[in-house]
């Protein structure tokens, strides 16, 4: 963790001191816009070529970029010789890199130069038309074309240079990059000697015993000096503060934090999880500053020699170490009954505290002992045999964690366990690491060692915290306990935040595995640099601008939209599908019109896109012909609008009323209360039975049959009068009683009216159904039903068949 925040620190730092120093160093002046340069002439290749190129107009004021180059053509040289030798040490590639970072900062500004007067003459030169294809012009014309091209050529001829150096400075700086990659490698593949040697180890053991020696007999003799000096009991007073306060601190203000804590964590809320982990939080800080105290009361003594206060300056870092263990180490395995997030019963806690306290120790350990023998002659094989020890006991340490977190959660009926499937992945992933690291490192291979185990344990130990980090959001989030589900940007903001950690985690594992902070600062400028199209780069810069016109375009639209469907349209005369039409057109044209806005205040040049778009059209043509053809007949459906939303409608099979006109289909609600999703090609090029297209009013059928012999006159009385009789029946035209013939088994009547609202037709049908019956009743008059005479050719077979 400490190794985690000491990039941090250095990434900041590096942020706020780099620009300033990188500028200031090897950097020419940047001539101001309308000052003649003092020196006309110049040798330089650049400046040779560019006497050839026409000049602008006098009167013209052009922006350039700086001419004096001379700075940066020194430093290329340099560059290019250092790359061309293969012992370059990695301090100068790296001083000679952060060089060429500001120059081609400053290159990557000056691609842009002129952009605004560019745009003028291109506008200009636009004004002036085409040139004939007779090649033929006015002579002012000609000349005034001349004389604009000549001016472009001035004004892009700085953009060109400084695109040229950009690419130098770029490609050095990414030789540099393989040279340290190699330079890395190189040291990590390499096999050192045995640290099982036993000459090895027996000089090991004689340079920590040598070590311990040198320390006792300084701290002895710095004792005597002060003491004779008087210096020691001149600082007392405040040795003796300092002491108190860090051991006060580590004591007495951990405690008072700890029960803080465990009354935060008795206590119930929605910040309850937040504020039991800014109390964790003070676990860290209070200790750590206590040791810092402590440190600085040892350091106030003065009675520490070389090697000793190499020993002490490393105490804080040592410390950290367990602290933050142990701080780590109760989060993801707390105590008591508590199971925590992961679900582990207590003896796998226990059994994960251990482990990774011993883990903190461990390290804080060889933090000390490595900064004393650093200033000790120790050979290659030494050091070997020193380093060996530590990894095996790291390695079996790391063994033991990562068996405790492959461990299945304990199982209960409040809680819902997880599958554990990342767990036993980092658990393998230990267990695999433990074993490889101190192997490689007994055959020789002590930095691949190192360089496995100690980042594969901290980034154990980082994505624990994430996870915690990660729980403690959705822990947030929960809704009420009022037995619903969270939902919208309350349920989206776990997964949020979620994401958000693991992208910043990213930078934080790189470094953790080694990469250089200049490998980070090169991915972000790749970033910040963007790509080209055409003429036109297109930065991150530029995403934002066109995301935050978009967005506010978007929410214009659909504030409008909305205005027009709930206050300005239902005081019209429209009705809801024209109001629906309307709106949903706004829309289209809103979101298009946002898009364009956005795109020409970012700077993108669509025009540049154009045979990229003519590609695209092609296979739009080609792939896309269904979805275009859908979404031209939307269009039409919405200005035609042979369709509406609320229409009756019959396609094909289907019918039932239209409750959303889209892009590509239209969604018909069936009276079964299914939807169903129609293509809008097939509304549009289809047969299409819309049955309140204009208005409501539709027509009812209703047949009947009656038994032959009835009065027929009798009967279209009754009908007539049931028909005008039903509200929903209007009298003009009247209803209409039609003998439509002889059926098999009835005389068969229809009642044809005209509805007011046809919506209604199968209740009033209904209806009029149970009118007749009634009536009929009431009147004698049968209604008949099939009947049929069976007649048997050949009886007596039956007769046999039935006799025994």
């Amino acid at each position: 963790m400490i190794r985690v925040l000491a990039a941090f620190f250095l990434i900041g730092l590096f942020a706020v001191t780099y620009p300033a120093a990188a500028m200031a160093q090897d950097t020419p002046q940047t001539e101001t816009q309308g000052d003649a340069p003092t020196d006309t002439k110049s040798d330089t290749p650049d400046e040779a070529s560019s006497e050839t190129q026409p000049q602008a107009p006098a009167d013209v004021p052009i922006e350039v970029a700086p001419a004096d180059t001379d700075s940066f053509e020194r430093l290329a040289q340099r560059a290019e010789d250092l790359a061309r030798r293969e012992d370059a040490s990695l301090f100068a590639i790296s001083r000679l890199r952060a060089e060429l970072v500001g120059w081609r900062d400053r290159f990557l500004e000056q691609t842009n130069v002129n952009a605004g007067r560019i745009a003028t003459v291109d506008a200009q030169i636009a004004a002036l038309g085409a040139v004939p294809e007779s090649g033929e012009e006015a002579p002012a014309i000609a000349d005034r074309r001349a004389a604009l091209i000549a001016q472009r050529n001035a004004l892009v001829a700085p953009r060109v240079l400084a695109q040229e150096s950009y690419v130098r400075a770029n490609g050095l700086i990414g030789e540099f990059d393989t040279m340290s990659l190699q330079q890395q490698t190189d040291e990590l593949s390499v096999r050192g000697p045995s640290p099982l040697n036993p000459v090895h180890i027996g000089a090991a053991v004689t340079a920590l015993w040598q070590l311990f020696d040198v320390v006792g007999v300084e701290i002895m003799a710095g004792f005597n000096v002060r003491l004779v000096n008087g210096g020691l009991s001149r600082d007392l007073p405040r040795v003796l503060l300092l002491f108190v306060l860090g051991v006060g601190l580590l004591s007495v203000g951990r405690g008072m934090v700890t029960r803080w804590r465990t009354t935060l964590l008795s206590r119930q809320g929605p910040w309850r999880p937040m504020g039991v982990f800014v109390a964790s939080l003070i676990q860290i800080v209070v200790p750590l500053l206590g040791l810092v105290a402590l440190t600085e009361a040892l350091k106030a003594l003065d009675i520490f020699g070389l090697r000793g206060g190499d020993m002490l300056e490393a105490v804080p870092a040592a410390g950290s170490f367990v602290i933050f263990g142990w701080w780590l180490s109760r989060l993801v395995f707390p105590l008591g009954d508590i199971p925590g997030y992961l679900g582990y019963d207590a003896h796998t806690r226990a059994a994960g505290r251990r482990a990774s306290s011993a883990l903190a120790w461990v390290m804080a350990i060889g933090t000390l002992i490595g900064a004393g023998l650093v200033t000790l002659d120790m050979s290659e094989g030494a050091i070997a045999a020193f380093e060996w020890p530590f990894l095996v006991v790291l390695g079996i340490l790391f063994w033991r964690l990562g068996r405790v977190i492959r461990t299945k959660p304990e199982q209960r009926e409040d809680t819902i366990v997880s599958a554990g499937r990342l767990r036993n992945l980092i658990g393998r992933f230990a267990t695999v690491v433990a074993i490889v690291a101190p192997l490689i490192a007994a055959f020789g291979y002590i930095a691949a060692g190192i360089a496995i185990l100690g980042p594969s344990i901290i980034s154990v130990a980082l994505v624990g915290l994430l996870f915690m980090l990660q729980q403690i959001v959705s822990e947030m989030t929960q809704p009420a306990d009022n037995g619903e589900d969270a939902r919208g940007l309350q349920a989206l903001l776990p997964v949020m935040v979620s994401f958000v950690l693991y992208v910043v985690s990213l930078p934080v594992f790189a470094l953790i595995w080694g990469a250089r902070v200049d490998d980070l600062t090169e991915i972000w400028a790749r970033f910040r640099e963007g790509f080209s199209i055409g003429e036109t780069r297109i930065s991150p810069t530029d995403f934002l601008t066109f995301a935050i016109v978009f967005a506010v375009g978007y929410l214009l639209t659909r504030f409008i939209q909305g205005s027009l469907r709930r206050s300005v349209l239902p005081r019209t005369r429209l009705d809801l599908g024209g109001q629906n039409a309307i709106v949903a057109g706004f829309g289209y044209v809103g979101i298009m019109l946002a898009a364009i806005l956005a795109i020409t205040t970012a700077g993108i040049d669509l025009s540049n896109l154009a045979i990229v778009a003519g590609a695209l059209s092609v296979g739009i043509g080609f792939g896309l012909q269904n979805i275009v053809s859908n979404f031209v007949s939307g269009i039409i459906l919405l200005i035609e609008r042979p369709v509406s939303e609320g229409d009756w409608i019959e396609v094909g099979t289907q019918m039932g009323y239209v409750r959303s006109i889209s892009v590509r289909s239209t969604r018909i609600e069936t009276f079964d209360r299914t939807d169903v999703i129609i293509p809008n090609a097939d509304l549009v090029s289809g047969q299409v039975t819309n049955w309140t297209r204009g208005n409501l009013i539709g027509r009812v059928i209703v047949p009947v049959g009656v038994a032959y012999g009835t009065d027929t006159e009798k009967v279209a009385e009754i009908l007539r009068g049931i028909a005008e009789a039903h509200p929903q029946v209007i009298t003009t035209p009247p209803p209409a009683v039609m003998f439509i013939g002889f059926g098999a088994d009835s005389l068969d009547f229809e009642i044809r009216a005209i509805l007011r609202d046809v919506n209604y037709v199968i209740v009033t049908k209904s209806e009029m159904n149970h009118a007749i019956a009634k009536a009929f009743a009431e009147e004698g008059i049968e209604i008949p039903f099939a009947q049929r005479d069976i007649w048997l050719r050949n009886p007596e077979v039956l007769k046999d068949t039935t006799t025994p």
